[in-house]
């Protein structure tokens, strides 16, 4: 069977990274003979829309070079048929954040999408290099929330918004068993004995029940505009972040397959970082097996804690109410500058 006419042109969009200054779009359509038009802009609400940068027919993907390295770059991809679509890079182009990516063109259940542009989920930023702390304030950045401990914050200070323009909120979860200081330490000794699937699991569901208050903070922000761009982040930008990322996309109606898909971008985006850091492991006789849990977002934590949140609460909305004090006006303020 064949689309139906209300079926969409074209779907599964994205922005991939081929080097320095050129990107791949590519776009998946049932209709052979779709003509699109594609625009850019250097964020979403100034894409330039009288001057297409290409008109292709027949295709589904198209190479774009001699973009400015330092500038974020948006593009609107418009079928001759049917509705167009705003796209961007999920990750962004940062030489000091592995894991700093857009929440950005996820759809909801409704057919609703995210904005891009709007909110950022990341790794530390302590390692963020000068190129990169200009490239976030052209983006103009207007909030960090950073969820790491107080320990880890001290030793690894933010260099961004640092005395640029911008909110810097420090949001610990200080309250868990162990500092994560303290567990790497004890993987740095051969002691493994601690790291299960139910800890890290655990992990994941004291996130829920020790810390609605620093998701309270962020829902708050991101229900005030002028918090916005807004980025949060942890350490490794997956298990912490991954939580706020979850409550966020849930809250706004996106699928539990989505959420579950953006939890374990994590593992391609910081596949580098954790090379680098099992050589490590490696040379002290480490197994790499027995830590890999630690350093990777597995797909087992997302789904428990999903299933905490539908069984304990009933819906994340009604968890974000009852436990954040996240009311029904804060939600409906968020839906309208995320959703479009």
């Amino acid at each position: 069977m064949g689309p139906s006419e209300n079926s969409p042109h074209i779907f599964d969009a994205s922005v991939e990274r081929v080097d320095k200054d050129t990107v791949r779009i590519s776009w998946e359509t049932h209709r052979e003979d779709l003509q699109v038009s594609i625009y850019h802009g250097e964020s979403p609400e100034t894409v330039q829309r009288n001057a297409p940068l290409y008109r292709i027919k027949g295709q589904t993907a198209v190479e774009i070079s001699g973009l400015d390295s330092d500038m974020p770059h948006y593009f609107e991809i418009a079928p001759d048929k049917g509705s167009a679509q705003v796209i961007s890079e999920r990750r962004l182009p940062l030489q000091g954040a592995a894991n700093f990516r857009d929440l950005g063109g996820y759809e909801t259940t409704n057919g609703q999408r995210v904005r891009w542009g709007r909110v950022f989920r990341s790794d530390h930023l302590s390692n963020l290099t000068a190129r990169d702390i200009d490239f976030l304030q052209r983006m103009k950045v207007h909030c960090v929330c950073d969820f790491r401990t107080s320990t880890e914050a001290r030793r690894r200070p933010d260099r961004f918004p640092g005395d640029g323009p911008g909110e810097h909120v420090h949001l610990p979860t200080d309250n868990l068993k162990s500092d994560p200081t303290d567990l790497f330490k004890k993987l740095e000794r051969g002691d493994t004995s601690w790291l299960t699937k139910e800890f890290l699991i655990e992990g994941y569901i004291l996130n829920i029940e020790k810390f609605a208050p620093v998701w309270a903070e962020v829902f708050k922000r991101l229900a005030d505009p002028a918090h916005l761009p807004l980025v949060f982040h942890c350490t490794g930008g997956k298990d912490r972040a991954g939580t706020c990322a979850a409550l966020i996309l849930l809250a706004l109606g996106v699928s539990e397959k989505t959420v579950i898909y953006d939890h374990g971008l994590s593992n391609i985006y910081i596949r580098d970082v954790v090379k680098g850091i099992y050589a490590k492991f490696d040379a002290a006789g480490i197994d790499r097996k027995k830590i890999s849990p630690y350093f990777s977002a597995p797909r087992y934590c997302i789904e428990a804690l999903l299933a905490h949140l539908r069984e304990k609460y009933g819906s994340p909305v009604a968890y974000l109410k009852s436990k954040a004090g996240v009311t029904e006006e804060m939600l409906k303020k968020i839906r309208g500058h995320l959703l479009a």
